[in-house]
């Protein structure tokens, strides 16, 4: 929802930043301001301020800088709209009246967390009281305190059919609410258990150790049960109901969100226990799907946590089909700096076991062994290899193939492919020397396959080939005086790691790194057209929203532009960039806001007219996407000379390349030339001063 600029104000008026802020730091006044050690990354010298007269805080050290509601939102884990009703309750300020439509939903769903809140009282109140005794037996006897039990808010259902209807009409609620909310079953539903008649309406939950299940802000959303005996199912979540949705929801999140920013890592574990023996160990920052495989939604939740998850998934074989199951899931959304890790968990041991048996530091090793998610996958698919026959090895490197092309991001499918088909390479040499087809040898800086860290991965064979000869071997192509291809010559001698180095500064030092500029500066035009001309923010949200960015902090920013037309009830320039600032984003708009930024993008400034900003990012869409097909036709071109060196398959690598390079070395966004180029796409392809 949107809120008016008037109260927004009011609200910041209100709050001193030093009061919000003092709650979470120990500011000390120097003169006007306040000064204290830096919420947002870890200092022994105090660099990070608070300016209650400017109404904002900053940090000299990492760059950190917004107001009370920024700071709410990035310390809390909060949404805007959270972070604003938190702040109002604070201020004593009544929250603006909602369209009807909104304030229907909304009363909807907190009488429904109403009445989810006074269930999870009376399970946990249960659990205290004699009906509960083997329940409290039962997790004492897993080795949970008191203090964890009230933690995670741990409760139980007695065996009875109704009672917690009963008590929750008693407490005033509705019947069908109660239903509504996944707490009890109509009639025609009741008969869930085999063998069992339905003989009316019965409670969801019965005989079982009950743990509340919670959204991001700690409340109520539904409930997971657990038999303590071997009845079935084992396990039990509530059904899908208007405020929970099991695919997007992680158990432990609310507990887990504070940990998991100071710690820059989450744990991703399998059950209930296994989050709350991980915290008991002190690893505070678990989280656990709900019972199924890991969700595209809930990867990227994880992602808004820390940029690499690390999986504990069990040692069995169910957990390793989790495991690769999770890791598919997660392909086609890697992009730059955001991946998994995956820890290799012992046979029939799950992190609350392990911890049990082996401690805290046996985790930990286990941890900080973690193998990125290109190792993992490596793994997952070897294990499956039935033997080593020439048939079973082609369909390895197949699989290992379609793996990589189901990343969307071109930069890491690249070095994704060459990751994995390097790893096979090193694991069958005997094979790759017979065919002739071994990875070409990385450049300086580019490690092999199974090391910790992946990012020097250099994509595919990409710029491997230069005067006529495959990087790696000394003279393949043109070794003959004729330029012809020899296939015999081959073999030769591979060269070393100091020539490679020199040849590999030599030939792409600048211009990759010119390109790098060139990428994140047409990523920056981009935005700032969106947000000089909001009014063109729905027109080209879709084609904007497939672009792979390679700047994390412009990508965040980009997502939350194309969600401004649903948040902001003013499409101008101010209210866009005040909404921008109150999200936290005021270090991005500095950035498009500098001179090299506003000078290259004059012609989209705020002053231009709409049609000539429309045309530009016309032009800047249409590029990239005919750069995404010819890096795609590339990478089909190199695999193809890879599995048959011929002159044909040199000659359309080649041309397919020089098209490439002449596409991302054409006129820039602040060149006369480029400007000519947009403005010709406005005039229907007449370029500026051409006649007709």
């Amino acid at each position: 929802m949107s809120f008016p600029p008037e109260f927004l104000n009011e609200l910041r008026d209100r709050l001193a930043v030093s009061e919000i802020v003092g709650r979470r730091v120990r500011l000390q006044r120097k003169g006007r301001e306040f000064q204290g050690l830096c919420p947002f990354h870890n200092e022994k010298t105090p660099s990070f301020t608070v300016n209650d007269d400017k109404g904002f805080y900053h940090c000299f050290g990492c760059g950190a800088h917004g107001d009370v509601i920024t700071f709410a939102m990035n310390t809390e884990a909060l949404s805007f709209p959270e972070a604003i009703e938190k702040l109002a309750q604070m201020a004593g300020l009544q929250v603006p009246v909602q369209h009807p439509e909104e304030r229907a939903r909304d009363q909807k769903r907190r009488t429904l967390e109403e009445v989810m809140e006074a269930a999870c009282r009376w399970y946990e109140r249960n659990l205290r009281l004699p009906v509960g005794k083997q329940a409290m037996e039962y997790l004492k006897g897993r080795g949970l305190d008191e203090a964890t039990l009230k933690r995670f808010r741990l409760g139980y259902a007695p065996n009875e059919r109704s009672a917690l209807k009963a008590h929750l009409v008693a407490e005033g609620f509705e019947e069908a609410l109660i239903i509504e909310g996944g707490l009890h079953k109509p009639a025609e539903e009741a008969s869930d258990r085999p063998g069992e008649r339905a003989r009316g309406a019965i409670d969801y939950f019965r005989d079982r150790v009950i743990f509340p299940i919670t959204d991001r802000r700690g409340r109520v959303i539904g409930f997971g049960g657990r038999v303590m005996g071997d009845g079935q199912p084992k396990y039990l979540n509530s059904p899908e109901t208007p405020l929970f949705h099991k695919g997007q929801v992680l158990y432990g999140l609310a507990q887990a969100r504070e940990a998991a920013g100071k710690a820059g890592s989450v744990l991703v574990t399998e059950g209930y226990m296994d989050v709350i023996g991980l915290a008991m160990g002190g690893f505070d920052y678990a989280v656990a799907p709900l019972g199924t495989a890991l969700t595209e939604e809930q990867i990227l939740q994880l992602w808004k946590l820390a940029p690499e998850p690390v999986l504990c998934f069990d040692g069995d074989s169910a957990g390793q089909r989790a495991a690769a199951r999770a890791a598919e899931r997660a392909l086609s959304l890697l992009k730059p700096g955001y991946s998994l890790r995956f820890v290799t968990l012992p046979a029939k041991e799950d992190p609350d076991s392990l911890i049990r048996k082996q401690g805290p530091a046996a985790m930990r090793r286990l941890i900080d062994e973690a193998a990125p998610m290109v190792t993992a996958l490596w793994r997952i698919e070897q294990a499956k290899l039935q033997n080593e026959t020439p048939e079973q090895l082609a369909l390895l490197r197949q699989t290992l193939e379609e793996h990589a092309a189901k990343i969307a991001d071109r930069t890491v499918q690249g070095f994704y492919r060459a990751a994995l088909l390097r790893q096979m390479d090193e694991a069958y040499p005997a094979l790759a020397e017979l065919m002739g087809e071994a990875t070409p040898t990385p450049a300086a800086g580019v490690r092999p396959a199974g090391d910790a860290d992946l990012g020097g991965y250099r994509q595919g064979y990409g710029d491997g080939y230069e005067d006529g000869h495959l990087q790696g071997y000394r003279r393949g192509w043109r070794d003959r005086p004729s330029g012809k291809y020899n296939p015999r010559a081959r073999r030769r001698e591979p060269e070393t790691q100091a020539d490679l180095a020199a040849k590999h500064i030599e030939r792409t030092g600048s211009r990759r790194f010119a390109f790098a500029l060139r990428s994140r500066r047409s990523e920056q035009i981009l935005l700032a057209a969106l947000i000089n001309h909001p009014a063109l923010i729905d027109e080209f949200s879709e084609a904007v929203s497939l672009l792979p960015f390679a700047d994390a902090e412009l990508d965040r920013l980009r997502e939350e532009i194309l969600h401004v037309p649903a948040s902001v009830s003013d499409l101008d320039v101010p209210h866009v960039e005040s909404h921008l600032i109150a999200q936290g984003y005021s270090t991005a708009l500095e950035r498009l806001r500098s001179p090299e930024v506003e000078e290259t993008a004059r012609f989209i400034g705020a002053s231009a007219s709409a049609d000539r900003a429309r045309s530009v990012l016309q032009e800047l869409l249409s590029r990239a996407s005919a750069q995404a097909e010819l890096e795609a036709q590339l990478a089909e071109a190199q695999a193809a000379l890879a599995g048959e060196m011929t002159e044909e398959n040199w000659t359309r690598m080649e041309s397919l390349r020089q098209a490439l390079q002449e596409l991302v070395t054409g006129p820039d966004f602040g060149d006369q030339a480029f400007a000519d180029v947009s403005a010709g796409s406005r005039n229907g392809g007449r370029g500026s001063g051409q006649q007709s």
